[in-house]
């Protein structure tokens, strides 16, 4: 295949461009087509969807090197990332932006939240076929071999086969080695979330301050969640859209006296 034929592979992230996870999805889209990288310079996880309006937007060539097309560190938000590089970069719409590999988890209510899939959401709302990987495993020298397989394999099948208009996919995939990962499984998302807590401190000269922590609450019981995935040691694929509209309840508003 000609490079001009090659599928144009759109990579990015939250943890920033030097993160050991968006080097292991390189790898993965490495043998698929021709990739472009356009990623946070420092880590932005958290970010969820916001953009930057307030100051300027930086872009600046990284050194990636392995083959890559072409790489950029972007001074904003993952968010910021894809409209950068699909309004200023890139040569034509991609074929396929992926995100990631983030490190931990952004199964159940962190999709809210995520730098990672919010950059995945943004391809689809510029209908990209788009998919977030993220890991089990929040430390910086975590091993991404399966996560790796994972996404190479994923993103293979969204290649030959697209995605529905408008829709990405949330890939989490648990910690362990390739022979320790289980099977792939189409879920839902958990309707969990965050029981929020903070630790309350004081500065030396007096003034309070917050360090936010918490864990996760998941009440939802049904076998069919990403969540349940997860804790039985397989890899979550949910698929999401960028319409919010609680469809179930129009019909309740309808009744109102309005």
């Amino acid at each position: 295949m000609s490079e001009q034929k090659r599928p144009l592979i759109f990579v990015t992230n939250d943890d920033g461009i030097t993160a050991p996870g968006i080097s292991a999805l390189v790898d993965a889209m490495l043998p698929l087509g021709n990739v472009w990288i356009i990623a946070p310079d420092k880590a932005q996880s958290g970010m969820g969807h916001a953009v930057t309006f307030s100051t300027i937007l930086r872009l600046k060539p990284f050194k990636y090197g392995r083959g890559v097309q072409g790489a950029w560190a972007c001074s904003g938000t993952p968010v910021d990332c894809v409209k950068l590089g699909i309004a200023e970069v890139l040569h034509r719409k991609p074929d396929l932006l992926v995100s990631g590999i983030n490190h931990g988890s952004n199964a159940s209510i962190n999709v809210i939240y995520s730098g990672t899939m919010s950059a995945a959401v943004e391809g689809a709302v510029e209908s990209i076929p788009s998919i977030g990987f993220s890991l089990m495993d929040e430390d910086w020298d975590a091993d991404f071999e399966a996560a790796g397989a994972v996404a190479g394999k994923m993103a293979a099948q969204v290649l030959e086969h697209g995605l529905p208009e408008g829709t990405c996919l949330n890939v989490n995939i648990p910690k362990g080695r390739p022979a320790d990962v289980g099977d792939i499984k189409i879920c839902r998302q958990a309707m969990g979330y965050w029981k929020d807590a903070f630790d309350s401190r004081q500065s030396p000269s007096g003034a309070p301050y917050y360090w936010m922590r918490g864990e996760i609450y998941n009440p939802d019981k049904g076998a069919d969640t990403d969540m349940a995935a997860l804790d039985a040691g397989n890899i979550s694929v949910v698929p999401i859209h960028y319409d919010m509209t609680a469809h179930h309840a129009i019909g309740q508003l309808n009744q109102w006296d309005l």
